[in-house]
């Protein structure tokens, strides 16, 4: 069973559009994914404003930070 993650980034965030297309085959599996807009914190935007897209783990808090591709993903959910 896939764990649920949370994908971190902003509006108009052009690699943030990026890593939720590559997410889309996982999705499908059965990947549930929260979009997770850091705009609404300011807290959010001083740890991850430079570092979006970012992909967290809900079940053990392990980050993924971008460039990451279906490889680093797939091993991320293991």
């Amino acid at each position: 069973m896939l764990p649920e993650c949370q994908l971190l980034g902003t509006l108009g965030c052009h690699l943030c559009e990026v890593a939720e297309g590559l997410l889309m085959p996982f999705v499908e599996h059965g990947l549930l994914v929260e979009l997770v807009d850091i705009a609404e914190r300011e807290e959010w935007v001083e740890a991850y404003g430079l570092r979006i897209p970012v992909l967290r783990r809900c079940d053990n808090g392990a980050e993924l930070d971008w460039p990451f591709g279906p490889e680093q993903v797939a091993h991320f959910l293991r």
